[in-house]
């Protein structure tokens, strides 16, 4: 699906509410996914840096809670300077992160013992003026608490990311309640594609937009991101062998023409 195409009054309906919410003498540019129908949703082109976002997952389990990981793994990466991830539980797998680009030597992991020293750690490490992005892992996000996290974002530039877990599946109403991040998002897991040969695809994900401030919802079937922290559109993302065969077949023509 091709990436709409701004229309001039949406823009101009999308500066007006940004002079209103005071972002215009923040604005600090964005970090684009590199895919254009997911970057198209969003008003910058892309993740808007030194602003808060959050990321869940889209059912109360393992996986999920994995997917929407890595998810926040492969943003953390594309930034630049160290990350910082604070986490509540101990299941975190650096080996995990490292595959989705998120390098261990880049990467400081603070234990927090409950979701007050969270947000503590979170608004801290977001007004600090030398880390690219913060990661923090929490189950309730107030209004309060989130405009706090926003407005220190924009002290500093970093890219906040609040990973929403809950340890009971009716935490998970807390989600809908409304806060200041400027993106909310959701990961499912989804089947991976299957191989032309005996083996495991890549993992797969559904995306959901489920808020983006002066944007729009959406969502987006995509493989999950590579060692550089890149998502691919599943449409494009043809095994290696595949999308090499056209080219292979074409010079054993030749050969046999010759």
């Amino acid at each position: 699906m091709p990436a709409p195409e701004p229309r001039p009054a949406l823009e101009a309906l999308r500066a007006q509410v940004s002079r209103l919410e005071g972002q215009g003498r923040r604005r600090r540019g964005a970090l684009p996914f590199g895919v254009p129908e997911i970057d198209g949703r969003l008003p910058d082109g892309g993740l808007a840096l030194g602003a808060l976002h959050e990321v869940a997952g889209g059912g109360h389990d393992a996986l999920n809670a994995a997917a929407s990981g890595l998810f926040s793994a492969g943003i953390a990466a594309r930034t630049r300077g160290k990350v910082l991830w604070i986490a509540t539980r101990q299941d975190l797998y650096a080996p995990a992160l490292q595959q989705v680009g998120l390098s261990a030597r880049r990467t400081i992991y603070v234990a927090a013992s409950s979701d007050v020293d969270v947000l503590a750690c979170f608004e801290e490490a977001l007004r600090h003026q030398g880390l690219g992005a913060v990661v923090a892992e929490v189950a309730r996000l107030s209004m309060t608490a989130s405009r706090r996290l926003q407005l220190a974002a924009e002290t500093s530039g970093a890219l906040g990311i609040a990973i929403r877990r809950w340890r009971r599946q009716t935490d998970a109403a807390d989600f809908g309640q409304p806060t200041a991040s400027v993106t909310r998002w959701r990961v499912s897991v989804l089947p991976s594609v299957p191989l032309p040969v005996p083996g495991v695809g890549r993992s797969r994900w559904l995306l959901e937009l489920i808020r983006a401030r002066a944007g729009e919802c959406a969502d987006f079937e995509v493989e999950a991101c590579d060692a550089k922290g890149r998502l691919v559109p599943c449409r494009l993302a043809l095994p290696a062998a595949l999308a090499d065969r056209p080219a292979q077949e074409a010079a054993g023509d030749r050969r046999a023409r010759a």
